[in-house]
């Protein structure tokens, strides 16, 4: 189009539905009245300021003002679009003493008609109407020109206003009747306008995208004020217009292609057709839609967004946002002494049982407090939580509720990712041919939650690119030219299977999950599900499945609302909670304790370290962000230590060495004889030791814990049924070694499996006797202080009256 040609000889020509919209809306600024004021009269006075240049309005203002023209308006907006901004500059000009030449723009939020990525066709260029997606990529911020002044380098005629159509466009030819030039000319950029400028790209949401379907994305145009509103992560509403833009990166293309000199003989030129216009040199010019954006609003500024300042906002700045009604349930869930556990049944209740991991994943909702030192070095305040467990214990469902629950999160399989998938790629733009960032798995969870499943069948190269992102909570990139270090604040909810498929208890974690210990080390909390069977248990789950199946949403039991919940996990989040001194003390103490009983053993499930500390102390600070309190106490403090307590404590239990009782009961003989043995009696010893090992005790007894315990509990069953019963003789050591022998007759069809067996019980009786000590044994009669005092060989045995039966 020619501008410049157009204005050259006569005046442009009239818009009529421009113009009568450039008034219509100018009646509205100045007519739109809400409790007696004009409601855009100190919007416009502001635009005063040298910053400002954008004043945003309600679409539905203006439907309820002049339907007529919001008809208009979102039939014809791209055309009627500068207009609208005259009359914004008109209406500022009369009421704010403006007289600076600037441009001014319009933004309209609150748009009723929506549309999906997916749904975006020629029929809807030009009209106005509102997108929503998720960002994954941001160019940067420069400046476009939008009106250009040219100098003839001929005849040097000034030529003004020559309107740039999102290419650079010169005037077809010079102003100056005598002047014939059409290619010489020079900008002037003083007297040129220009305007700031931003593409992002946005993508469909993982809600919107039908079944089997690659995701779409759309260039959006950002302009003047709407430019850095939007980062790579977020999910916005952009507020705008279709747009068809030339194909920058088809035009650059060479116009011929490389024809190969390689014929086989015999062959001419007349045996190959034209393949194509690009043969003869001709280049087609392609275009693509673009959205050319006004607003942009975050989707859901509650929770994770950055929308009205968020990261600034207080609990009172929330609270006066609320309406009456929505401050009044949170008031009363503040209120409630069952908070803990109403907030987990409400949000996973379709999952049974598998409390203590519902309430880790409730703190890591809650979050601690960030921190920054003295030094700026950043203290992360988000909370990583890692579920390791048997297949089909709804490992993965927990990690599909947080991120459907999580307005900011991103779901994600191990298997599937790489290392720049999960931070961020350096990319070629298609146009500039510039590097930019492209957002990966952990920038677009930034202030939200990362759930990554099948964690333990990651690559270990890609398992050491989320090291930084996990404990700085940054990610660092030197690709390509491009030095930058990105924000990524988010938890890591990780799901993993153990090797072989289920968990061994013999082993320990470490030997149960491929994962290296730096990155075991980053999760505050570990929890292992074991899939045991249980009756009570199995039928439980059974039931609740049925029910689930059956009636789907009556069977689901909820104390709160979802919308509540998320509400409220909102405002908890802006409070502060200091730690008290008396929790500060506890604190300390439980550490201490974790690390003397961890001693450098690696049977624990992972080593204590003060990676631990500070995990405790993110989950008192949750605690005390859930009950909404400025203060961290002594219990916040005990529930966060009991809960790490049940996540760090090992799982499996070793093999029971019996040797150690037989040692512990030898022990014990000699500490009451108040001496050193005889040499008769150490002669004695010898002989009989050289002899027991020769016969049954040449290989070491060991017993598995589940055995062990099964034998236990048989035991000290029989003795309470005997003390129930006043049986005094059937409660000696030998008689309940004949019991239990009788009582596994069934089992036993050789004489030395039969040696093997009492030698065993023999054993663990020792072992409840010296080193459990869960029997007492009445080894003694008579009075003390008398010479009358005799040791019986075969005691009374005697189940301690504290012990309960596990």
């Amino acid at each position: 189009m020619d501008v410049a040609g157009a204005q050259q000889v006569q005046n442009k020509v009239k818009d009529d539905v421009g113009q009568r919209c450039q008034k219509l809306f100018l009646d509205f600024l100045e007519g739109f009245e809400v409790d007696n004021e004009v409601k855009y009269l100190e919007k416009a006075k502001e635009l005063v300021k040298p910053e400002r240049n954008t004043l945003q309005v309600s679409f539905q203002d203006v439907e309820k003002y002049n339907s007529n023209l919001a008809v208009t308006i979102v039939a014809e907006y791209y055309r009627v679009y500068p207009f609208l901004c005259q009359a914004v500059y008109s209406y500022v000009k009369d009421k704010a003493e403006f007289n600076v030449e600037k441009e001014l723009y319009i933004s309209f939020v609150d748009v009723s008609s929506k549309y999906k990525v997916r749904d975006l066709k020629t029929a809807s260029i030009g009209s106005l109407f509102q997108i929503s997606g998720q960002v994954i990529r941001t160019h940067p911020v420069h400046p476009e020109l939008v009106s250009a002044t040219f100098v003839c380098l001929d005849c040097q005629t000034v030529i003004r206003d020559v309107e740039q159509q999102f290419k650079y466009t010169q005037p077809s030819i010079c102003r100056n009747p005598v002047c014939f030039n059409r290619s010489r000319f020079m900008l002037n950029v003083n007297k040129s306008r220009f305007v700031d400028f931003q593409k992002v790209r946005i993508q469909e949401t993982q809600a919107e995208l039908p079944r089997g379907c690659i995701p779409r994305s759309v260039e959006v145009i950002l302009r003047a004020e709407a430019v850095e509103t939007a980062q790579a992560g977020d999910k916005c509403d952009f507020t705008g217009t279709l747009i068809v833009v030339p194909d920058v990166g088809s035009i650059s293309l060479p116009g011929a292609r490389a024809e190969s000199s390689a014929r086989k003989p015999g062959e001419g030129p007349e045996s190959e057709g034209v393949r194509g216009l690009k043969n003869l040199g001709v280049r087609d010019l392609n275009y693509r839609l673009a959205f050319l954006a006004c607003s942009v609003t975050q989707s859901n500024p509650m929770f994770g967004g950055k929308d009205l300042h968020q990261e600034e906002m207080t609990a009172v700045d929330i609270k006066n946002q609320m309406s009456e009604q929505d401050w009044n349930r949170i008031y009363n869930m503040t209120q409630d002494v069952n908070l803990y556990d109403n907030l987990i049944k409400s949000l996973f209740a379709t999952i049974y049982g598998n409390d203590e991991i519902k309430r880790g994943i409730l703190l890591m909702l809650f979050g601690g407090v960030p921190k920054k030192t003295v030094e700026h070095t950043t203290l992360r305040g988000d909370t990583n939580v890692c579920i390791v467990g048997d297949p089909s214990t709804a490992k993965s469902q927990f990690l599909k509720q947080v991120a459907e629950f999580t307005p900011r999160a991103v779901y994600t399989s191990g298997k599937a990712s790489s290392a720049a998938g999960l931070t961020a790629a350096v990319v070629r733009d298609e146009e500039s041919y510039e590097f930019v960032i492209e957002a990966g798995a952990l920038m677009l969870a930034d202030n939200g939650v990362c759930c990554i499943d099948e964690f333990d069948k990651m690559d270990p190269r890609d398992q050491v690119a989320i090291h930084e992102a996990m404990e700085q909570q940054t990610i660092s990139i030197t690709k390509a030219g491009v030095k930058a270090t990105l924000n990524a604040r988010a938890s890591i909810l990780a799901a993993a299977n153990p090797i072989g498929g289920r968990y061994d208890r013999t082993k320990s974690l470490k030997q149960n999950v491929m994962m290296t210990a730096p990155i075991m080390s980053r999760f505050d909390l570990f929890f292992i599900l074991v899939d045991e069977c249980n009756e009570v248990v199995d039928y439980s789950i059974a039931r609740s499945i049925v029910d689930l199946h059956r009636r789907n949403v009556e069977s689901i039991q909820r104390v709160y609302q979802t919308e509540d919940i998320r509400r409220y996990i909102t405002f908890a989040r802006k409070f502060q909670p200091k730690l008290s001194k008396e929790a500060s003390e506890y604190l300390v103490n439980a550490y201490r304790q974790l690390r003397q009983r961890d001693g450098g053993s690696t049977s624990s499930a992972s080593r204590i370290t003060v990676r631990q500390l500070e995990s405790l102390i993110r989950l008192s600070e949750a605690m005390a962000r859930m009950y909404c309190v400025s203060l961290v106490t002594k219990d916040h403090v005990k529930e966060a230590y009991r809960l790490l307590n049940k996540s760090i404590i090992r799982v499996e239990e070793p093999d029971i060495d019996l040797e150690d009782a037989e040692q512990a009961n030898i022990s014990v003989e000699q500490d009451e004889t108040n001496g050193v043995p005889s040499s008769e009696d150490t002669d004695k010893q010898t002989a009989s030791d050289a002899t027991s090992d020769s016969a049954v005790q040449k290989k070491k007894i060991s017993i598995t814990y589940e055995s062990y315990k099964a034998i236990s509990n048989l035991l000290v069953m029989y003795l309470r049924r005997q003390e129930a019963l006043d049986e005094t003789e059937s409660s000696r050591k030998s008689a309940l070694i004949n019991w239990y022998l009788n009582e596994i007759a069934d089992e036993i069809e050789t004489e030395q499996e039969l040696t093997e067996r009492k030698l065993l019980v023999e054993r663990v009786v020792s072992r409840l006797i010296y080193q459990d000590q869960v029997i007492i044994p009445l080894s003694r009669t008579g009075l003390a202080g008398k010479e009358e005092v005799t040791e019986d060989e075969d005691p009374l045995l005697v189940v301690h009256p504290n012990y309960v039966i596990q």
